[in-house]
């Protein structure tokens, strides 16, 4: 059943991204993947959320395979930021390139440990 659960999380979260990256690149001006940036972002604060819920507030593991591998792993697409970085190298924009592969990393731990350290506060 928790199969299940991952593959139709997933689904969702997938989706979820298009709508959202495809929204926010049809207002947005600037040639850099900024809603790439966003999504994943968004994506590690909420599994820091999720993991904190478990690991600090009984919330069922369950809950964190489900929604953290399934809806997250669908939601956050690393593997775009990276053909980004390297669309941004072909084109020699080497320092665009840097400040989105390492500044999609850095913000990103930031955010998953932001999402734990805020559910210690419940």
């Amino acid at each position: 059943m928790i199969v299940v659960g991952v593959a139709l999380a997933g689904s969702v979260g997938a989706v979820v991204r298009f709508v959202i990256d495809s929204a926010l690149r049809a207002r947005s001006g600037s040639s850099l993947p900024w809603p790439t940036v966003l999504i994943n972002v968004t994506g590690s604060l909420l599994l820091g959320l999720l993991t904190g819920a478990v690991l600090f507030h009984d919330a069922p593991a369950e809950m964190l395979t489900i929604v953290g591998v399934g809806f997250c792993g669908g939601f956050t697409t690393f593997s775009t930021t990276s053909v980004d970085s390297v669309r941004l190298i072909v084109a020699r924009r080497y320092a665009s390139a840097a400040a989105i592969a390492f500044g999609t990393l850095a913000t990103t731990l930031v955010a998953a440990a932001a999402g734990l350290a805020l559910t210690t506060l419940w």
